[in-house]
């Protein structure tokens, strides 16, 4: 196969990549800026439909792993700019690839799908625009790709892993947490984990099996307690997590929903409705099994 992977700078791209070259597949890197391992450098949010078109010419699928993290925050309504980084750049690029004669694709997205469709009664889409924008992302997919062009949905969790200097964007204060002399907390709960090198495997076989599937990614299982003790030993500087209550938590959340709204910004995930995602064992099917120990290494020493 050759396939062409928007985002190719990005961590979980990189993987990707790597994945596919391993499996002996011809690649084709594309990103936003130019740097050491982008074959193309396109801006698939403002490529006109014939730059995208010549792109995919001569490749049999494309992996869409950019878009706008669910962390990002900027003054009034976020769903305009979720549309813009989730949605809207999918559809031109599978409207592409379609007509490109491209015979697989594959969308890396977030578990919190995964959740929606599978316990409606927390309504994670009706509290989070992040969580809707993922929902559209996968359905104008799909709607846009037609029946001949299957469209793998990668249901991505918390990833573990580093790519040259790029690392999870949710680990950088946790990091630093764990590296410093502060103690250690943790509330009830805990998430579904995968190294960035399981999406890279769980997205090829994707792609080799023409899959149309929702495929929720977990190589490991971790209590927040677990995965922050894992990581300060990781760091070097091992030490006890104590548990804490889940009112705090709560009631922090509440107050960040609060000072939020008085300054203008939204977030893609409400702040105040956080503690239906942080405080609940959002575990997964082992579909990867395997520690994610080395990945978590790699990420306290980044």
């Amino acid at each position: 196969m050759k396939i062409l992977v928007v985002g190719g700078s990005g961590l979980l791209g990189q993987h990707v990549l790597d994945e596919l070259r391993k499996r002996g597949h011809e690649t084709t890197a594309v990103a936003r800026t130019a740097r050491v391992g982008v074959d193309r450098t396109l801006d698939v949010s403002s490529a006109s439909h014939a730059e995208l078109r010549e792109a995919l010419d001569g490749h049999d699928g494309v992996v869409f792993a950019g878009g706008m993290d669910d962390r990002a925050v900027g003054r009034g309504p976020v769903e305009p700019r979720l549309r813009a980084g989730n949605v809207a750049p999918v559809a031109a690029l599978l409207r592409a690839a379609r007509e490109a004669g491209c015979t697989r694709a594959a969308v890396l997205g977030s578990y919190y799908t995964y959740f929606d469709r599978v316990r409606p009664e927390w309504g994670l889409a009706a509290k989070h625009p992040y969580v809707r924008s993922r929902l559209e992302q996968a359905r104008v997919a799909r709607e846009t790709a037609g029946s001949g062009l299957p469209v793998a949905v990668i249901e991505v969790p918390f990833v573990f892993g580093v790519a040259e200097d790029r690392v999870p964007q949710w680990s950088v204060p946790i990091v630093k947490w764990v590296r410093s002399n502060s103690p250690l907390f943790a509330p009830q709960g805990g998430t579904a984990a995968t190294s960035a090198r399981g999406v890279g495997v769980a997205t090829v076989d994707a792609l080799e099996q023409a899959s149309g599937a929702d495929i929720p990614v977990a190589e490991e299982n971790l209590q927040w307690t677990d995965m922050f003790a894992r990581l300060a030993t990781a760091a070097g500087h091992p030490r006890r997590v104590r548990a804490m209550p889940s009112w705090p938590v709560r009631g922090a959340f509440k107050l960040g929903g609060f000072l939020n709204g008085l300054s203008g910004k939204q977030p893609g995930l409400t702040v105040q409705h956080m503690d239906g995602l942080l405080l609940r064992e959002l575990y997964l099917e082992l579909n990867y099994p395997a520690p994610v120990d080395a990945a978590l290494l790699e990420t306290a020493r980044a």
